[in-house]
C-alpha cells in the first residue's frame, strides 16, 4: 500500500524533516481563484502608521564599480541607504534610471501599493516585465520601505504586518556542482560548523541540463551520503535548478524519500508548472518551487492548483515586499509555507529575515550567506549566526546603518 504523506512526514519529522512538508492531493483541500483573489485585494502596506504624507525627493542610485547603492530622501529631511541586488542590477541599472525610479520622485510613499500598480501601466511596462523589471522594482521599493521604516520609527515587519517572530532558524547552502561528492560533504561540513545551522542545502543535477548531471553518479551518491554524514537530526534540502524531466525527478525523488529530505526543490524546467505538479502529485516529499516566477497568476495558479507545496519567490526577482507578502498570504490560506529564494549575497539575507520575522509561515529554516563585506552598526541585534539562529533588527526600517565612510566612496549615477 502506497505510504500517505500524512504517513510520510509523521515518521520522517522526527528524521529532520520538518512540518511544512505537505499531503497527497486528495488529502488537502484548498482556496480556489475567487478566495485567492480576495487575499491579493486586500492591503499590505500599514498605510496609517502615518499621518502625514512621506513625498519623496530622489532616489539615487550610487556606485563604486561593481557595486550599487540607493539614498532615498524624502522633501522633510528623511533618509536612508539601502543595498540592492548587484549582480542583477549590475545589469539592468539603465531601466532603473530611465523607467522606475524617477516614476516616484514626489509621489506620497504612502501610497506606495497603488504606485506599484501604476508604474506597471505606465509607459508600458508591463512590457518589459521579468528579472530585469522587477528587480528595478525591488530596488525602489526597498529604499522607499526603509525611508518609511526610519519616519515612522518601526521595522519592516510592522510596515506590513505584525512581527511574529525575531529570532530565525537558518539553513546553509552550497552553490557547488561538478565537485566530487566526497568534497562537496567537506563543503557542507564546513559552512555548517560556521553557522551550527541546524538544516543544509546542496545542488543536484547539471542546472537546466535535461537529465545530465554535472558528473557521472554524483547526484545518486550525494543523496544517501550526505544524510549518512549530518545524522537523522540534520534537516536536508536539495535543489536541482531544473535538471529533470518528469521521470527522471521522480527517480531522484524517490531516493530523496528515502534518505528523509525535506525538501526537492525545482525538479523540472521551472516554467513548466504542470511538469512541476506532476512530480509533486507523485512524491510525499515536499516539492518547492518559485525562484524564476515573476508573474502573480502563475503563483496563484501554482497555489490553487498544489503544483509544489514550498512557495519560493525571491524578493529581488519578484519585485519586492509587497508582492512577496502577496504570495505568502495565498500559500498561508492554503496551508503551504512562503520561504524566499536568497538570490544574492550582501545584505540580501537580512531582507529575507525581515520577511520571516512577520509572515504567517516562512517555513522552519531561512537562508543565509553571512559575511556581507559592508561595513555597518546595528543596535538591535549582532546579525550573525549562534546554533543556527539569527536574530532580526528590531530597529527603524531594515535596523541598520551602512558606514557613512562606506557610502562616501560611492558617486551618483547620473547617466547612461
Amino acid at each position: 500500500m502506497k505510504t500517505t504523506r500524512r504517513a510520510f512526514l509523521t515518521t520522517a519529522l522526527g528524521a529532520g524533516l520538518s512540518a511544512s512538508g505537505r499531503l497527497t492531493a486528495a488529502e488537502r483541500s484548498g482556496p480556489d481563484k475567487a478566495a485567492l483573489d480576495r487575499i491579493l485585494a486586500e492591503p499590505v502596506l500599514r498605510r496609517e502608521l502615518f499621518k502625514s504624507p512621506v513625498k519623496i525627493e530622489s532616489l539615487e542610485l550610487l556606485r563604486d564599480g561593481a557595486k550599487f547603492l540607493v539614498r532615498a530622501r524624502s522633501t522633510d529631511g528623511a533618509e536612508s541607504v539601502t543595498v540592492p541586488n548587484n549582480s542583477r542590477l549590475l545589469d539592468v541599472y539603465p531601466m532603473y534610471l530611465k523607467r522606475v525610479a524617477p516614476f516616484f520622485v514626489d509621489k506620497d510613499a504612502r501610497d506606495l501599493e497603488s504606485l506599484l500598480a501604476e508604474l506597471y501601466r505606465d509607459q508600458s511596462n508591463y512590457k518589459f516585465q521579468g528579472l530585469a523589471f522587477w528587480v528595478c522594482v525591488a530596488t525602489v521599493e526597498m529604499a522607499m520601505l526603509d525611508l518609511m521604516g526610519q519616519i515612522a520609527g518601526a521595522p519592516i515587519g510592522e510596515l506590513l504586518g505584525t512581527v511574529r517572530r525575531r529570532d530565525i532558524g537558518v539553513y546553509r547552502a552550497s552553490g557547488n556542482r561538478g565537485n566530487k561528492p566526497e568534497a562537496e560533504i567537506e563543503y557542507l561540513k564546513r559552512i555548517v560548523a560556521e553557522t551550527g545551522a541546524k538544516a543544509v542545502k546542496f545542488r543536484l543535477g547539471g542546472r537546466m541540463s535535461k537529465n545530465a548531471d554535472s558528473l557521472p553518479g554524483r547526484s545518486e551518491a550525494l543523496i544517501p551520503l550526505v544524510r549518512r554524514t549530518f545524522g537523522d537530526a540534520m534537516t536536508l534540502y536539495a535543489d536541482s535548478n531544473s535538471s529533470y524531466d518528469v521521470p527522471n525527478a521522480i527517480r531522484i525523488g524517490r531516493l530523496m524519500e528515502e534518505h528523509r529530505y525535506a525538501m526537492f526543490e525545482e525538479p523540472c524546467e521551472f516554467d513548466d508548472l504542470w511538469a512541476t505538479k506532476e512530480v509533486s502529485d507523485a512524491l510525499t516529499i515536499p516539492v518547492g518551487l518559485g525562484e524564476q516566477e515573476f508573474s502573480m497568476r502563475r503563483f496563484q495558479w501554482v497555489i490553487e492548483n498544489r503544483a509544489a507545496d514550498i512557495i519560493q519567490p525571491d524578493l529581488h526577482y519578484f519585485g519586492g515586499y509587497i508582492r512577496c507578502t502577496r504570495v505568502a498570504r495565498m500559500a498561508a490560506a492554503a496551508g503551504m509555507p512562503c520561504t524566499l529564494h536568497l538570490s544574492e549575497f550582501g545584505f540580501a539575507y537580512l531582507n529575507v529575515l525581515h520577511f520571516a520575522s512577520y509572515v504567517a509561515d516562512p517555513g522552519p529554516f531561512q537562508e543565509f550567506k553571512g559575511e556581507t563585506g559592508i561595513p555597518f552598526t546595528c543596535d538591535t541585534s549582532p546579525l550573525t549566526c549562534k546554533d543556527g539562529v539569527v536574530r532580526c533588527p528590531s530597529g527603524p526600517g531594515f535596523g541598520i546603518r551602512i558606514d557613512p565612510d562606506y557610502v562616501a566612496r560611492f558617486k551618483p549615477v547620473k547617466d547612461v
